[in-house]
């Protein structure tokens, strides 16, 4: 659920654009209100487009694996798909993944696409990341087209540059 007024974008967010705030549901149906969860903080917003596909999985591995450089002191990391909390509470347990992953199932990829990155043609997030200041505005991005993994160490490059 989107926080303020935020409308559907045809364009992914650029950097120097203000993200909007939004609330999901982790795989225990907890809501985490993101602005809250970042608390001043550089946010990592990973969209990824289907649990349980390879390079949906390696990349979010690779996260985990680089946590303490993403999800610290200076940066909070969470991860958005529009698959379903039970699908996704799965995921987390048999993978280990200790950072909020959000469930954008309904209203379907409604912050995916207040983020300009939800594909309707096949219903799911293109691979868009964005690092987010504490007031929001994107200050780095990257969108890969689905299956175009992205590369993990280029997050940790660009927080320890900020």
């Amino acid at each position: 659920m989107l926080v303020g007024d935020a409308t559907p974008r045809v364009t992914p967010l650029d950097v120097g654009d203000t993200a909007p705030d939004f609330v999901l549901s982790d795989p225990d149906r907890t809501q985490i209100r993101h602005h809250e969860y970042v608390a001043g903080r550089f946010g990592v917003v990973v969209f990824f487009p289907w649990a349980f596909t390879g390079v949906c999985t390696a990349e979010l591995c690779g996260v985990r694996d680089r946590l303490p450089e993403l999800s610290n002191d200076t940066a909070a990391t969470v991860a958005i798909s529009c698959d379903a909390t039970a699908t996704l509470r799965e995921l987390t347990r048999q993978q280990g993944l200790e950072f909020p992953v959000l469930s954008d199932h309904w209203p379907h990829g409604e912050v995916a696409s207040a983020f300009g990155v939800f594909d309707p043609q096949v219903g799911a997030a293109l691979r868009g990341t964005f690092i987010l200041d504490a007031e929001r505005v994107v200050r780095w991005r990257v969108i890969n087209a689905v299956p175009d993994a992205r590369e993990i160490d280029d997050y940790v490059r660009v927080l320890a540059e900020l």
